[in-house]
């Protein structure tokens, strides 16, 4: 039968691990971790004499719908009795359960067993990291969406923010390489925009990027930009305390706005509502970059900028360039994450005030 994991499976647990993996393994500390603090299902396969044969463990993100299947084994003297697939159908049951539309999977390219086990459930590969595991060895992605959806998604690649403070210039990069295919993305990029961009002052440590600032950057790169703002009081003033601070602040934006009336952005006050966002996603390919509370993903109360992939009847989809490693979150997981359009308009609003902000990028009309 399979049921979920429990502390006394420990001892089975690291046994199989042992058996079935020459690197990568899970610790015995990782095993009582997911069972214990980890935000995760993990199962497992008992046979009737009470023996644990196998096990499967999935990792959920809060805020999100998506769902990753870390890790799946069968002890060797059990396979090719069905329960590597009985585990994987109750998986997914589990993820639909906890709410998740989709799950993600990497797997070796050698391991042609799981990888013909996973295509015969309906995953599809849609990528590859190289250099992934232990060893060096590359990883296939698998993906199986499993609610029928049929999202449509714009090629906007991935880039990872190399530093705390520079999600908003990550994701600026991410719309305008999707639409200007030339585009270089590096590092030097990342900081060009963050100084170009930065409004000095915010929460704490080094200021990160306002929405009159990255929209400036984006039209001298020769992008077309509409701008939506709450109304036209100065932006993250509240997340400081220093009234230096906040001057600066008020200082920075007025001069961004002095700047921006020399140019063609277009300054829309009033929240861009998903509806509308999606309507100029399918008109025009202009790229939204969204300011979100990072409290519903991360349980932090920061301000962090993503990029809207693609949207379906019930999600939208987003790139977070922030890779938060500690709490085992992955690139694959940050890439089109699937999100509830009604969880979305909430996510889309930033502290007490419920300060709203996007850009929606696009090729300039010249």
């Amino acid at each position: 039968m399979i049921r979920p994991a429990e502390l006394r499976d420990l001892d089975a647990l690291v046994a199989i691990e042992n058996r079935c993996f020459d690197s990568d393994r899970l610790s015995r500390r990782s095993f009582r971790h997911m069972l214990t603090r980890g935000n995760a299902a993990m199962l497992v396969y008992e046979q009737e004499e009470g023996r644990v044969c196998g096990y499967i463990l999935l990792l959920f993100h809060a805020g999100t719908l998506l769902a990753r299947l870390y890790s799946i084994a069968v002890d060797p003297s059990c396979r090719r009795e069905g329960i590597g697939n009985a585990l994987m159908e109750a998986g997914e049951q589990a993820a639909l359960d906890h709410g998740c539309a989709y799950v993600r999977l990497e797997v070796r390219p050698d391991n042609s067993g799981s990888i013909a086990l996973y295509r015969r459930r309906g995953y599809r590969q849609f990528g590859m990291y190289s250099d992934y595991y232990e060893d060096h060895a590359d990883a296939l992605r698998f993906e199986k969406a499993l609610t029928v959806v049929k999202p449509e998604l714009a090629n906007v690649p991935y880039y990872r923010q190399t530093l705390d403070f520079t999600c908003g210039p990550a994701s600026l990069m991410m719309a305008m390489k999707a639409l200007d295919p030339d585009l270089a993305l590096d590092r030097s990029l990342e900081l060009r925009l963050w100084r170009e961009a930065t409004t000095i002052y915010m929460t704490s440590g080094h200021g990160g990027c306002g929405p009159y600032g990255m929209a400036l950057a984006a039209w001298h790169r020769g992008f077309d930009v509409d701008l939506f703002v709450n109304d036209d009081a100065a932006l993250f003033v509240d997340s400081v305390r220093s009234e230096e601070k906040k001057a600066v602040i008020r200082l920075v934006q007025e001069d961004f706005l002095r700047e921006i009336a020399g140019t063609g952005i277009r300054i829309h006050y009033g929240p861009l509502a998903a509806d509308d966002m999606k309507a100029r996603f399918d008109a025009g390919g202009g790229i939204p970059v969204v300011l979100i509370s990072s409290y519903r993903i991360y349980q932090e109360k920061f301000p962090h900028w993503v990029v809207v992939s693609g949207f379906d009847e019930h999600f939208i989809y987003v790139h977070d360039p922030f890779v938060d490693e500690e709490k085992r979150k992955s690139e694959m997981d940050c890439i089109n994450m699937p999100i509830l359009h009604s969880e979305f308009e909430h996510m889309a609003r930033y502290g007490k005030s419920g300060m709203r902000a996007a850009l929606v990028i696009a090729r300039r009309d010249h």
